[in-house]
Formats: C-alpha cells, sequence, structure tokens
C-alpha cells in the first residue's frame, strides 16, 4: 500500500519558517514528481511547488518564489518544504502528492493528475 505521510507543521508568527517533510512509501519515489499543495480555509487546494526526480526542474507558485524552496533525497525517500517569510495567507493545510510518469499541465499543479496523497500536516501563521 503506498502511504505518504507529512509532518513539520505548526504554529509560526508572520516573518518565521517552517520545514515539512513527507515520507513515501510503497513507491519507487525517483520515478515520481512530487508537488505540495495548500488549502486554505474555504478555499480550494493549490499547487505552491512541485519538483520532477527526472530532470531535477522545481516548479513555483508565484506567491511562494523566494519564500519556499523544495527539495528532495531519494534515498531517504523524502520531499522537503522549507517555509521562510511565512505570512498570515499561507495558514491551511499543507498535502504531498506524486505524480507518475509526466504532467499534462505546466507548471504541474493540476490536483487531478496525482495519484497518491498524504493526510496533510496544519501550518498556521498568526501574531
Amino acid at each position: 500500500e503506498v502511504q505518504l505521510v507529512e509532518s513539520g507543521g505548526g504554529l509560526v508568527q508572520p516573518g518565521g519558517s517552517l520545514r515539512l517533510s513527507c515520507v513515501a512509501s510503497g513507491v519507487t519515489f525517483d520515478d515520481y514528481t512530487i508537488g505540495w499543495f495548500h488549502q486554505a480555509p474555504e478555499k480550494a487546494r493549490e499547487g505552491v511547488a512541485a519538483i520532477s526526480n527526472g530532470d531535477g526542474i522545481e516548479y513555483y507558485l508565484d506567491s511562494v518564489k523566494g519564500r519556499f524552496t523544495i527539495s528532495s533525497d531519494n534515498a531517504k525517500n523524502t520531499v522537503y518544504l522549507q517555509m521562510n517569510s511565512l505570512e498570515p495567507d499561507d495558514t491551511g493545510i499543507y498535502t504531498c502528492g506524486l505524480l507518475k510518469g509526466t504532467a499534462t499541465y505546466y507548471p504541474p499543479f493540476g490536483s487531478f493528475e496525482y495519484t497518491y496523497w498524504g493526510q496533510g500536516t496544519q501550518v498556521t501563521v498568526s501574531s
């Protein structure tokens, strides 16, 4: 069974930092594009960052460029999202997902193309 487990969320003040982790099991991690998605309260899920292991290309939502960094450690079957300069609008549930093969739409933020999902980790940015 494929499982994705996120961790690292929490409560931080604006301007603070968090590092999220997503550990995958039951899959060959190297064969997937991995994405991080954000769902703010009462809003739709939105892709914020992704990395393709095949070519190493990283993708970022404009609103997080320069603040968030995605990276992967294939030996550990883990992907990270380093989040700096956090803002209240970053509040929400962050979920990692795996996309098998080549995405149809780019940047690869279409949640409908992802086949595996974790349960998410809560991030709250508040004073």
